[in-house]
């Protein structure tokens, strides 16, 4: 059997992913800023939490604000805490 990188049966969203390293990179970053100081210094990752709520974290470099957007708005930590736990 050859050995070779996992292949998944899940197509990929239309958009490509950016190149490792893209955090680094100003030209890969996409305006997004922190909603607490305003800085475009931000991380962001999509996720789904356990029971499928899916979510955006954002994580400020500068002022080290973290926080959880769904399309219903910003969730508490403590929101994100108990929809991540398994029933």
């Amino acid at each position: 059997m050859p050995v070779g990188p996992r292949t998944t049966r899940r197509s990929r969203a239309a958009r490509p992913a950016p190149p490792l390293g893209s955090l680094t990179q100003s030209v890969h970053r996409d305006g997004s800023a922190c909603g607490s100081c305003g800085s475009e210094r931000v991380t962001q990752l999509s996720m789904s939490l356990t029971d499928g709520t899916p979510v955006r974290f954002v994580s400020c470099h500068v002022c080290e604000e973290r926080s959880w957007l769904s399309s219903a708005g910003p969730l508490s930590v403590d929101s994100v805490l108990d929809r991540t736990r398994k029933q």
